[in-house]
């Protein structure tokens, strides 16, 4: 099986749906490899924290502060229920760029390790509020996965894997893709897009349906 999915490390629901997934490819012992795509949620933030998430979805949503405040709650009693302890209103929220550019490298260069350093990545910055962008965190983040700190440090200094970020964004946009998480399941030639992040039950249901040939490239979408 292969998993594509685009997803962004600003986007909560995105790791919520990661481990939703995960633990419905767990539970039914599949073999899958893994791609993650990027597609940043802000893509004007800075590398260094500006705004709070607050004002971030007041400005990108048109919400309203306690409409915001509500939403940040709910989408940590939601996480929780999946045993992810966000701290989601403390988030020091800063470009992705760079975090993605380091999974580009890695899925590349490391991909037995790619789908850790990604959770690892959501953690530091939902759970932990690390700022993502800085290249030390990023750094530090994966040499505790065994990987050279001088390698990883000499491809954030530098401008590796940016262009592959943004072409991949760029299809995106030509693929028509709104909003994240969107994952696409394959299986042979039997393909199955889900948008959002399902119920893990809803997850296995649609792997096994995709398994057993009952699903013929249809999407939820």
């Amino acid at each position: 099986m292969r998993i594509i999915y685009w997803s962004d490390f600003n986007c909560p629901n995105s790791y919520i749906g990661l481990v939703r997934l995960k633990n419905a490819v767990d539970e039914l012992d599949l073999d899958a490899k893994w791609e993650m795509k990027p597609f940043e949620l802000y893509p004007t933030l800075f590398n260094a924290p500006t705004s709070s998430i607050i004002t971030q979805n007041v400005l990108k949503y048109g919400l309203t502060p306690e409409e915001t405040e509500k939403k940040i709650i709910e989408t940590e009693k939601i996480a929780l229920k999946d045993g992810i302890e966000l701290n989601y209103k403390d988030i020091k929220l800063t470009s992705s760029r760079n975090a993605h550019r380091l999974v580009k490298y890695v899925q590349n260069r490391h991909p037995d390790i790619s789908q850790e350093l990604i959770f690892k990545i959501f953690e530091a910055n939902f759970c932990e509020n690390r700022i993502i962008a800085d290249i030390t965190t990023l750094v530090e983040i994966s040499s505790e996965l065994g990987l050279d700190e001088s390698e990883i440090r000499n491809v954030l200094e530098g401008d590796s894997y940016n262009f592959e970020v943004q072409i991949e964004e760029e299809d995106a946009i030509v693929m028509g893709v709104e909003s994240i998480p969107l994952y696409f399941l394959n299986i042979s030639e039997e393909q199955l897009i889900v948008p959002g992040a399902f119920e893990k039950e809803d997850f296995k249901i649609a792997l096994q349906d995709l398994i057993n040939g009952e699903i013929e490239s249809k999407s939820f979408i």
